[in-house]
């Protein structure tokens, strides 16, 4: 049970990790949408076309689409899904979508075809050691469960091609992933810090847009690593940036978090206090409206008996957030009992 747990949180936070890069196949993913719209009679006959035509991959994209959203109300869903993925490794493997959540597959819940689609990537990568979109997409599929064959494979796109952000920001994710199992200590802060030099990497190598959606992973993972000063300069940043957009909420959310846990680590409560209330005021975002707020700050704060300040974040956070399984609501119900909620997975987003 644990490890399924471990599994959806590994991939929920993949998942949210990658929305906020700037680095997507927009093409497949629009694709992929559009089939996760697409009704029961479209998906028949969609597939009646791939069955004429194996080689059409962007028909084969809206499919991965169509049995992702709708995996639920189809018995088939799982299992044709899976035999795309593989199809698609096996016969088409630079395409845009096994860059993409659509093309993953679980190694605890699907183990497999899982296993299938590892033997599949790995004659793949034998075969075209240097393309740089099989690199990409096979890094990707093993990122989450096969993670040393993922780091060589990043290790070995970013030797060969330097000047692309990607490497290095999908190398800063793979160390980030480390940071979930790792509490305190020297260990956890070397991890943090391979993190951050790479993020680091990518940021110097990124334009503006690529650069803003890695502020908040760089300020993080430089917290993380006992890097006050660089985690300090960072969340600074965001929130100079008041720029409209998707990440404007993010920024404001997570940029006054850091400063919050800055200012904690310094002694100073009060301060902590108001930043955690100035990132409850944050309007959302794609990201936060669905995973919800970060509770690492509100938990520290709680452990020090601030529960006035913490229970007011919460009401700030329903503006944004509704909560599945009225969380904020059980939250709360635990503060006013004098116990720290679990926060689960909202201490890493």
């Amino acid at each position: 049970m644990r490890s399924h747990a471990v599994s959806v949180f590994s991939v929920l936070f993949l998942c949210l990790i990658a929305s906020e890069a700037a680095y997507s196949a927009e093409d497949a993913q629009s694709l992929a949408r559009l089939g996760g719209r697409m009704s029961a009679a479209e998906k028949v006959s969609l597939e009646e076309q791939v069955a004429k035509n194996p080689n059409d991959v962007d028909s084969r994209t809206k499919l991965l689409g169509y049995y992702f959203i709708k995996g639920r109300q189809d018995a088939d869903a799982k299992s044709n899904r899976q035999r795309h993925v593989v199809w698609l490794i096996e016969n088409a493997p630079e395409s845009k979508v096994l860059g993409l959540p659509y093309g993953r597959l679980d190694k605890v819940l699907e183990k497999e075809s899982y296993d299938r689609a590892k033997e599949a990537w790995l004659k793949i990568i034998q075969k075209w050691p240097e393309k740089l979109s099989v690199l990409k997409n096979a890094s990707t599929f093993f990122l989450l469960y096969d993670r040393e064959i993922s780091e060589e494979l990043l290790l070995k796109g970013q030797t060969l091609d330097a000047k692309d952000p990607q490497w290095s920001a999908s190398l800063g994710q793979l160390y980030s992933l480390e940071l979930m199992s790792l509490q305190t200590g020297q260990v956890r802060k070397a991890a943090a810090n391979k993190a951050f030099q790479q993020y680091k990497l990518a940021y110097d190598l990124s334009n503006a847009m690529e650069r803003d959606a890695l502020l908040v992973s760089l300020a993080k993972t430089a917290f993380a690593a006992g890097l006050n000063d660089d985690a300090k300069a960072f969340a600074t940043k965001m929130l100079e940036d008041d720029a409209a957009g998707w990440n404007r909420g993010n920024r404001i959310h997570h940029g006054n978090l850091i400063l919050g846990q800055i200012a904690l680590s310094d002694g100073n409560v009060d301060e902590a206090k108001s930043r955690l209330l100035l990132a409850g005021k944050t309007s959302g975002s794609p990201q936060l409206n669905s995973f919800g707020p970060n509770m690492l700050l509100a938990k520290e704060l709680l452990e020090r008996g601030e529960t006035d300040a913490v229970l007011e974040y919460f009401e700030l956070c329903k503006k944004f957030w509704a909560s599945p399984n009225r969380k904020l609501e059980q939250w709360a119900d635990d503060v006013k009992s004098n116990r720290v909620p679990q926060f689960g997975a909202n201490l890493a987003y």
